[in-house]
């Protein structure tokens, strides 16, 4: 399962910016999926996860209210809109698949498939 992240670049804080997770699986839409990041000299963390069908979220605490994790079946597209974000939101940001769907997990052992990572900087 091929996962391609796209969407990250160079935002100001109170911008909005929306990442896109593709992928060709056919199976894809049967995955739990996440959002981590990785910020520069810090481990990776967990930002939002959803299950199958998008309708169960979990977020980390630092994101909760301000990001939305939400998916297109007809696309086989995850999304990240963040809204409002800070300057420490700047990190790699990579998504992943969970091949148990109906989970929202926050650890990254529970993911089988990991995208290539996007970049996000955020200015003050």
């Amino acid at each position: 399962v091929q996962l391609q992240a796209s969407g990250g670049g160079l935002a100001q804080a109170g911008d909005s910016l929306r990442l896109s997770c593709a992928s060709s699986a056919r199976t894809f839409s049967a995955y739990a999926m996440g959002w981590f990041r990785q910020a520069p000299g810090k481990e990776r963390e967990f930002v939002a996860a959803c299950n199958w069908s998008g309708k169960m979220t979990s977020y980390a605490d630092s994101v909760k209210g301000r990001f939305t994790i939400s998916r297109d079946a007809a696309d086989n597209t995850v999304y990240l809109r963040m809204n409002s974000p800070k300057p420490e939101d700047t990190a790699v940001y990579y998504c992943a698949a969970n091949t148990a769907p109906y989970g929202t997990s926050s650890l990254e052992e529970r993911y089988d498939y990991w995208g290539q990572g996007t970049q996000v900087t955020v200015s003050s």
